[in-house]
């Protein structure tokens, strides 16, 4: 009974800290913001098939509901990522799902050149010169390393950025342990990185 009990307590406290580190990084390296335009960039998840695969489609979705959070007109979804093994690109995969299963009809611009999240970052710079309002869409550690990689190449850019609607309470939540502990390994890389530049 006291094993069970145990067990029990480990797993709510392992749901727990996966809910509360998600949260976090979902609200780092973000503003209030300002002005009237905005973008939504939605990063693309490497895929071998020839549609639109679990993480794509979710990400594909956090995107688009971060236009209806703030009520913006006029946003547009940026959906960036390169070619996939099955001829598309993830890009195009993306804005396929976007709009024949979510019936999305707003502006969409696709990058789709992207093999990395560095990329991803470098080749949607010259779509977001001129909007006012930045969100970047995917899972909370993901998208928190892409606003990092923004600060480093256009810091003048990552001012603009703002929270993106990609962290719900209780969504994906058995398996946020294990997307906390891939962010935890991911974010010590980019900060070994930053200590590599600043040398």
């Amino acid at each position: 009974m006291r094993r069970r009990t145990g067990l029990a307590i480990a797993g709510v406290a392992a749901l727990a800290w996966g809910e509360w580190l998600n949260w976090r990084w979902s609200r780092a390296l973000v503003g209030s913001g300002g002005g009237t335009s905005a973008a939504v960039v939605v990063l693309g998840y490497r895929s071998p098939e020839v549609t639109a695969n679990l993480i794509n489609r979710w990400r594909v979705r956090a995107g688009i509901r971060s236009i209806v959070a703030d009520g913006a007109h006029g946003t547009c979804v940026i959906f960036s990522g390169g070619a996939t093994s099955s001829g598309a690109t993830e890009a195009q995969l993306m804005a396929g799902y976007a709009k024949s299963v979510l019936a999305f009809d707003g502006t969409v611009l696709l990058e789709d050149q992207s093999a990395t999240t560095w990329e991803n970052v470098t080749n949607v710079i010259p779509l977001l010169e001129d909007v006012d309002r930045i969100k970047i869409a995917s899972q909370p550690a993901h998208a928190l390393k892409a606003r990092a990689y923004l600060r480093r190449q256009r810091p003048d850019l990552a001012e603009r950025l703002v929270r993106a609607d990609d962290y719900r309470p209780g969504e994906w939540m058995v398996v946020k342990p294990l997307l906390a502990l891939y962010g935890l390994w991911t974010l010590r890389g980019l900060k070994a990185e930053e200590r590599k530049v600043s040398l």
